[in-house]
């Protein structure tokens, strides 16, 4: 692994953590250069799963797409770095569960939301604003009245 902070590919691992599905691996390494700490995750690449976008564009999957948008909606929350990446995980799992070649953007959309909404409401609403295109203070009361009968209902 290069370092991210002066270049060099000479490390040291010095912690390896596996989570419970083991669907990647978590390394810390030290460069043995510079001394910086720094992480790397190993996991087992998959086919190539094609995410069928609503304007019905075709693109690769990304899960640092999903990574980026769900550490935007978390910002500031009380959500611990882990919950997020189990998250990913288990979206991840589920897709490759599914198998076939394409999924829906929907249909990983509504994976993310429906792990969101149980991990933090306030995260789930900036994720849900973003993806569903909010565009009028009316539809943020809307869902916030759907969760608040959900929370009732459990």
């Amino acid at each position: 692994m290069r370092c991210p902070v002066c270049g060099s590919t000479e490390d040291q691992v010095v912690n390896t953590r596996e989570p419970e599905d083991a669907s990647f691996v978590r390394r810390r390494r030290r460069c043995r250069k510079c001394g910086a700490r720094f992480t790397t995750y190993e996991r087992i690449e998959q086919h190539v799963l094609m995410v069928v976008k609503r304007d019905g564009r075709r693109e690769a999957f990304d899960r640092a797409k999903i990574e980026r948008g769900l550490r935007s909606a978390c910002q500031k929350r009380p959500i611990r770095s882990a919950d997020i990446d189990r998250l990913i995980a288990d979206v991840t799992l589920e897709l490759e569960r599914r198998g076939g070649a394409e999924v829906s953007s929907e249909a990983i959309g509504t994976l993310i939301m429906d792990r969101l909404r149980k991990l933090d409401g306030v995260a789930y609403l900036r994720f849900a604003s973003v993806y569903w295109a909010f565009e009028e203070p009316a539809q943020f009361v809307d869902e916030v009245r759907k969760i608040a009968r959900k929370l009732r209902r459990e």
